[in-house]
């Protein structure tokens, strides 16, 4: 491949959308001419045409599936999807792991929308991905993820092709062509200078004067400073940007998606939230920031069971529930019990604790201040860790202290210079 031109990945299934994949090739074509598509088949049934460049056959060799093609077909739809998207997640990581594609793009329902996508979400963060969808338009989450992939609604579903479906392919095929030459450009570059190190942070609007204090001394010292926003989505992006060995360390000041997972709220991140940065070795400071509230929607759609609840409305579309002093209990065993079980470097991870509050409504005189639950939260967090090498700091500040959270990333950035033997 020479070194102007680009490779652009096709995944879908084209027993039956070979004819919109086919329009949607012509036009990367005529976007970028000396472009590679890669087109790769993952119906049900094998397309037979010259254009395809890995046969349904080779995905599902590369799902590990031995049966034949007989026993493929009498497969149940859920088992045979499955083994589309493991061998299309196979075949996908091949081709990114070689070096042989710059962007990645599909079209489709339900069901290819389902195997495109589980195919992309196995591609790094940053690495472009774009999907035109009949589902782009609802919510998308199950497919995004904590992923940046893009999705295009398709206005009409992908059948035939007409005067309403063929403008949005080309939009899709100009948009992935752009997005395929930029990501060539941005890895063929060579740095000018040394990159600057990076460190994630967890923010929320009732935490964000504490975390741009902390964000603002350690950008003053060099870092790189990424502030996710903790809706679910961006605590789980966080920690897969650890994973991939794309952070340095990590200020998880704002862990308020572990209540929503508890209570049932909207922003959770799941059961995973707290084990992947743990996991990836580097250093963290974890707090718990927003630990006081549990996320809803607009006041009208909360849940009944939480009427006589500590309820705050804090914007037409978010409505809060103040943690009890038996969810706080649970929560700080959770924390407690995720680090410890997970670190694989316990001595380069600490929990801090704001006494005097966990957000700008947890301090004395506003809605959520509630001292019982605070200390309920503070004690399961110590005793859960006692006799780990996770240090607990204890500091008589709420969570929005300039001090608290500048000490804080000071020694955030102690803990990155002592792994790295500085």
């Amino acid at each position: 491949m020479a070194p102007s031109s680009i490779s652009i990945a096709a995944i879908g299934t084209l027993d039956t959308k070979l004819v919109q994949y086919l329009y949607l090739r012509s036009q990367i074509l005529r976007h970028e001419p000396l472009a590679s598509v890669i087109l790769i088949d993952a119906g049900r049934s094998a397309s037979d045409h010259e254009a395809v460049s890995v046969s349904q056959a080779e995905v599902v060799e590369a799902s590990g599936y031995q049966g034949g093609d007989s026993a493929l077909k009498s497969l149940p739809r859920g088992e045979l999807v499955k083994t589309l998207i493991d061998g299309s997640i196979a075949v996908v990581r091949r081709l990114y792991e070689r070096g042989e594609i710059h962007a990645i793009i599909g079209l489709g329902g339900s069901g290819g929308t389902s195997i495109a996508s589980a195919a992309m979400r196995q591609l790094p963060l940053t690495f472009p991905k774009l999907i035109v969808s009949t589902v782009a338009s609802g919510d998308t989450s199950s497919y995004v993820a904590e992923t940046d992939i893009t999705m295009m609604y398709s206005i009409v579903d992908i059948a035939g092709l007409n005067e309403v479906l063929t403008p949005v392919i080309d939009n899709a095929a100009a948009a992935i062509v752009g997005m395929a030459k930029a990501y060539a450009a941005r890895i063929s570059s060579v740095p000018t200078s040394p990159q600057k190190r990076g460190v994630g942070a967890t923010m929320f609007g009732v935490t964000t004067k504490g975390v741009d204090a902390a964000r603002t001394w350690l950008e003053s010292e060099g870092f790189e400073v990424y502030v996710f926003h903790a809706t679910g989505a961006g605590g789980r992006a966080m920690e897969r940007l650890a994973q991939e060995g794309r952070l340095h360390g990590v200020m998880d000041m704002t862990t308020t998606e572990l209540a929503d997972e508890l209570v049932g709220g909207v922003f959770s991140a799941g059961k995973s939230r707290l084990t992947g940065v743990a996991k990836a070795g580097i250093p963290q400071i974890v707090s718990v920031g927003a630990l006081d509230m549990v996320n809803f929607g607009p006041r009208e759609t909360l849940p009944r069971q939480f009427e006589g609840r500590n309820i705050y409305v804090h914007n037409p579309s978010v409505t809060l529930v103040r943690t009890t002093e038996q969810e706080c209990t649970e929560l700080g065993n959770r924390v407690a019990r995720r680090l410890r079980e997970n670190s694989i470097r316990p001595e380069l991870t600490e929990v801090w604790l704001p006494l005097k509050g966990t957000s700008a409504i947890a301090v004395e005189g506003q809605k959520f201040h509630d001292t019982a639950a605070d200390k309920a939260l503070f004690a399961a967090i110590k005793k859960g860790l006692d006799g780990s090498a996770i240090k607990v700091v204890e500091v008589d500040s709420d969570i929005n202290d300039a001090k608290w959270s500048e000490g804080l990333a000071r020694r955030l950035k102690e803990l990155i210079e002592q792994k790295n033997g500085a």
